[in-house]
């Protein structure tokens, strides 16, 4: 099938940000459309369905995506960019317009979560090649993968996660409701004893609460537990996050938000290329925000290997800095 080299093909999903997709996609395509952005949309339906839609779009000819939704959303994308086999992923212009609940991979790269804007980030196509994760872990007694867009989480990030999902299926629709389910759980939960490989050279031996591996900086609605992640060193930046007391962290929240977790002390990090994690017994992991398997984990990254749309500002942060080679007018 032959498709305008021009035109966008739109991947809606109409439950991101509890039924944001469904009823802000009008505002949204008028946007588009005053833009003059050549597009087709179409409705996700189920689960997964955004990775079968991208297969179906790119073999069908679409070099262009616009991704409606959340971070889910854009890591189903992302998956089947690399399951088709039509063209390499970077071939393809992935772009977001954020509907969901936490928005975070927006975050790094200056994407604003103004329709208007997104949709002119969308029409400048400042763009920017990406790293992307490679998470192996157990489900089910299988091996099993998935790409990483932005970060991961171990133990009791994957735990809340995981929490929140049952309470999404459950109709809780409130904006607090992730705080919520932190605070709940934190005392709920058992730090437990994981060993942690960088490159082959163990790092960590001990309890632990939670773990954060990506490729970006943001997850959980706007906390920086990666904030020295560069989204193209071919590296995976890790926040090993010890056992805390409650009001050891509260007193220092806002570090978590403003860059400065690496100034709580139970708090290490670590940068590579591979990570693997073991534990005992085992423990959750969840991707972009989305609840997989367990461990043992292992994490690799394919240097630069999608082309997304950024913001305005972050494409003039490279070009100042010289590095004209991450990004593309």
């Amino acid at each position: 099938m032959s498709v305008d080299a021009n035109k966008w093909f739109v991947i809606v999903n109409p439950v991101a940000g509890g039924g944001r997709g469904l009823d802000h996609f009008p505002q949204i395509s008028r946007y588009l459309r005053e833009a003059h952005i050549l597009c087709e949309p179409v409705f996700t339906e189920h689960k997964f369905h955004a990775t079968e839609l991208t297969v179906t779009a790119v073999r069908e000819g679409y070099r262009r995506i616009i991704v409606v939704g959340g971070d889910g959303t854009l890591h189903e994308v992302v998956n089947g960019l690399f399951i088709q086999q039509t063209v390499r992923p970077d071939e393809v212009l992935l772009a977001v317009v954020a509907v969901g609940t936490g928005n975070d991979w927006v975050r790094t790269f200056g994407i604003s979560e103004r329709y208007q804007d997104a949709v002119r980030a969308i029409r400048e196509e400042y763009s920017f090649l990406q790293d992307v994760g490679v998470v192996s872990y157990e489900e089910a007694h299988f091996r099993q993968s998935r790409y990483m867009a932005n970060v991961a989480g171990v133990g009791f990030d994957a735990h809340v996660v995981r929490k929140l999902a049952h309470m999404k299926k459950k109709g809780h629709t409130s904006r607090w409701r992730y705080t919520f389910c932190v605070v709940k759980n934190f005392f709920r939960y058992k730090s437990t004893g994981i060993k942690v490989w960088v490159d082959d050279r163990l790092v960590y031996n001990n309890l632990l609460l939670s773990a954060a591996i990506g490729i970006c900086k943001f997850n959980g609605g706007g906390v920086q537990q990666l904030p020295e992640a560069v989204a193209d060193d071919g590296m995976l930046d890790l926040s090993l996050i010890r056992p805390v007391h409650f009001w050891h962290l509260l007193f220092r929240f806002h570090y978590l938000f403003n860059g400065g977790i690496y100034r709580i002390r139970h708090v290490l990090k670590e940068r590579g290329g591979r990570i693997r994690i073991e534990s005992s017994p085992e423990v959750s992991v969840e991707v972009d925000g989305e609840s997989l398997g367990h461990t043992p984990l292992e994490f690799s990254v394919l240097h630069r290997a999608v082309r997304i749309v950024v913001g305005r500002e972050f494409y003039e942060r490279c070009v100042a800095a010289g590095e004209t080679d991450r990004c593309r007018a």
